[in-house]
C-alpha cells in the first residue's frame, strides 16, 4: 500500500513539475515561494502589532504556533528523512533541476508550507474577512515548492496539516 501511495505521489509531482516547466512558471514559483520565507512573517506580525488593534493577538497567536510548529517540523524531518525530489531521479527529461540550494536535503514535511499555514491560520483567525485569500496564498506556496522541484505533493499536505494543527493546539493558551 505504501509503495502505491509513493508511486502516486511521484506521478502527481511529475505532472505538476512538468506543467511548471512547460509553462515557464519557475520564476513566478520562486517569487511565491520567497513570500513564504520566515522573516516576512516577522515583519508582517510586527507591523500589524504596531498599527492595528488586533495586531497583538495576531503576534501572540503566530508566535505560539511557530513555537510548536518549528520543533515538530525539525523532529519529523530528521526522523522521516525523505530525500527531496531534486536529489532523486524522478525528474523527467523535460524537467529541470532546481536553480537554488534547498536549506536541507530532506523533504517531508515541507517547512515553507507548514509555516505558511501557521501564518494563514493566525491571520484568518484574527482577520476572518481575508481567510480565503491567506489560505489560497499558503496553498500556492506549497504548489510553488513542487514546481521548483524541492517537494512532493505529500510533503505539502503534511506541511499544511502540521501548520494548521500547530495553530489549533496553541489557541486555548493564547489570550
Amino acid at each position: 500500500m505504501f509503495e502505491s501511495i509513493a508511486k502516486l505521489d511521484r506521478q502527481i509531482f511529475t505532472l505538476i513539475n512538468d506543467f511548471g516547466c512547460k509553462y515557464r512558471l519557475r520564476v513566478a514559483a520562486r517569487l511565491v515561494s520567497k513570500s513564504g520565507d520566515g522573516p516576512i512573517y516577522l515583519y508582517l506580525s510586527v507591523c500589524l502589532l504596531l498599527v492595528h488593534p488586533s495586531g497583538q493577538l495576531l503576534f501572540n497567536s503566530a508566535l505560539a504556533a511557530f513555537i510548536v510548529e518549528l520543533p515538530l517540523y525539525l523532529i519529523l524531518k530528521n526522523i522521516i528523512r525523505r530525500t527531496r525530489p531534486c536529489y532523486q531521479a524522478v525528474l523527467n527529461a523535460g524537467s529541470k533541476p532546481v536553480h537554488f540550494e534547498p536549506s536541507d536535503k530532506f523533504s517531508l514535511p515541507s517547512g515553507h508550507t507548514a509555516a505558511a499555514f501557521v501564518m494563514a491560520s493566525a491571520l484568518a483567525s484574527v482577520y476572518p474577512a481575508i481567510a480565503v485569500m491567506v489560505f489560497l496564498w499558503a496553498g500556492l506556496i506549497g504548489l510553488s515548492r513542487i514546481i521548483l522541484g524541492v517537494h512532493y505533493p505529500l510533503d505539502i499536505v503534511a506541511g499544511a496539516i502540521l501548520g494548521v494543527m500547530s495553530f489549533k493546539l496553541c489557541m486555548p493558551f493564547v489570550a
